[in-house]
């Protein structure tokens, strides 16, 4: 199978996960924040475990055949993906995790941010699978399980907001499906531009740091009941643990 089919059929299938948001319908807010917050610590163990231990390695030893970069450069862009997706959260999508906001305008302003959001997980999926089939398929995971809790709390804004459920859907559909787009720029810019890897997959782990440590782990330590806290810890291991584990599952298939 061609890079490209990979590349459309992984961010096709992360697009996907935008309906997730029509389970949430028949579970009841008690038993929805429980397993949002068991899928919040996933998100962060695997997110942390994608960048510490697939990204950044794999950065490494593609500098190591290049003269004139060094690691310094690598953790560079470390700290630079890190600095960007901060600035791309705080200007263009402010998350509203409360129910009482008042602010209906931000409904659009989520799906725009969404959106670019989106569009930035496809160009970081087509770089992983550009460096090779097994830091695609992780990168592909660790977007995935980090995209359920978000788009259940993207519906949930978006019918806040006074968008109906059935259009809320849709819409987020409509934004998930941007990382289509950016995948297949991803495909054939990539390539072009020479050596992108090396940079891109950095700030995709600069990325993916960001997301765990500034609007993941932090929701993990507002829950006080002891019970869900022990078990989205425990989540959040088993995170890690996938992400560590997928280096064997894949190079015992090579």
């Amino acid at each position: 199978m061609s890079t490209l089919i990979w590349i459309l059929l992984a961010t096709f299938l992360v697009s996907l996960i935008a309906f997730v948001g029509a389970v949430t319908l028949a579970l009841s807010p008690k038993t929805l924040k429980k397993i949002l917050l068991a899928l919040v610590g996933l998100a962060a163990g695997t997110l942390i475990g994608g960048a510490f231990l697939h990204l950044i390695p794999e950065a490494l030893h593609e500098m190591e055949d290049m003269s004139g970069v060094s690691h310094d450069n690598v953790m560079l862009m470390v700290i630079v993906g890190f600095v960007i997706f901060f600035i791309l959260e705080k200007v263009l999508w402010r998350h509203c995790h409360e129910k009482d906001c008042k602010i209906h305008t931000f409904a659009y302003l989520n799906l725009f941010g969404d959106g670019l959001h989106n569009f930035l997980d496809g160009l970081i999926i087509a770089a992983g699978f550009l460096a090779g089939s097994e830091i695609g398929l992780v990168t592909t995971l660790a977007v995935a399980f980090h995209e359920i809790p978000q788009e259940i709390g993207d519906f949930g804004v978006l019918v806040h907001g006074g968008i109906t459920r059935a259009k809320a859907l849709m819409f987020n559909f409509a934004t998930a499906v941007t990382a289509v787009a950016g995948g297949v720029i991803g495909y054939f810019l990539i390539p072009e531009i020479g050596n992108f890897d090396i940079y891109i997959l950095p700030i995709a782990a600069g990325g993916f740091l960001y997301i765990a440590a500034a609007d993941l782990i932090p929701e993990l330590h507002k829950e006080r009941r002891a019970s869900r806290t022990v078990l989205a810890f425990a989540m959040f291991l088993i995170g890690i643990f996938l992400m560590w584990g997928m280096k064997f599952i894949i190079h015992g298939v090579h």
